[in-house]
């Protein structure tokens, strides 16, 4: 049971607001440590998972080129184009969007999405030009929370889209799971079970959407 320290570790990481990734280190080698592995069993271990996982090291790549198309101008860019489009609104954008990120997570494209790829340069600065374009100046609250909902709405689209896709991590996760409680059930049935819980995601976040987009005009500046 000491083992289980490491949980406690990333609990009170995360509530003091450490940062993430010192959090989790800093929990693997509690675990190792409680676990009775020593200090280069750890390391290796360390060591494997990051040459397992490599594609965390494209998050080097990815941040600097969206920092110089940035810098080049992306986000007024995305606002010109919205603001072309006469009937595009805050609460369309971004359902768009959260179908989009569904059905690419559901097909087995996650990546084809994120915070730093598409969020940030992209769809938040839409979104804040399509209000900007149908209510003219928005109050600083006013646009945080348009980017608070276009996070959001990228972490929806994908958590509850990407159990559809047999192939996914997260289904194998389950299988393993139910497994080690004596439950037995296929990738498939898991697969088919996360369809109805996707399009409850949908209805339920395109609603707070729809919500959102309707309450944005009492809040902007005059």
């Amino acid at each position: 049971m000491w083992t289980l320290l490491g949980i406690a570790v990333v609990v009170a990481g995360f509530a003091l607001r450490f940062n993430p990734l010192l959090v989790i280190a800093a929990s693997a080698l509690v675990t190792g440590v409680a676990g009775h592995l020593d200090p280069l069993a750890i390391l290796a271990a360390f060591g494997k998972a990051f040459n397992d996982n490599r594609f965390v090291s494209v998050a080097f790549v990815v941040l600097p080129a969206i920092g110089l198309m940035e810098r080049a101008g992306l986000q007024q860019r995305a606002r010109l184009l919205i603001a072309k489009l006469r009937g595009a609104t805050v609460a369309r954008l971004l359902l768009v969007y959260l179908l989009y990120r569904q059905i690419t997570a559901a097909i087995g494209l996650a990546s084809a999405g994120g915070h730093a790829q598409m969020v940030r340069p992209l769809i938040a600065p839409m979104a804040e030009g399509a209000a900007e374009t149908r209510f003219g100046k928005i109050s600083d609250a006013v646009r945080y929370r348009i980017r608070a909902f276009a996070a959001s709405t990228e972490n929806v689209g994908v958590f509850f889209a990407e159990d559809i896709f047999l192939a996914m991590s997260p289904v194998l996760l389950i299988k393993s799971f139910l497994e080690q409680h004596g439950i037995t059930a296929q990738p498939l049935s898991i697969s088919l079970w996360a369809i109805p819980t996707a399009v409850l995601a949908f209805v339920i976040h395109g609603a707070r959407i729809a919500l959102f987009g309707r309450s944005l005009k009492p809040e902007v500046d005059e």
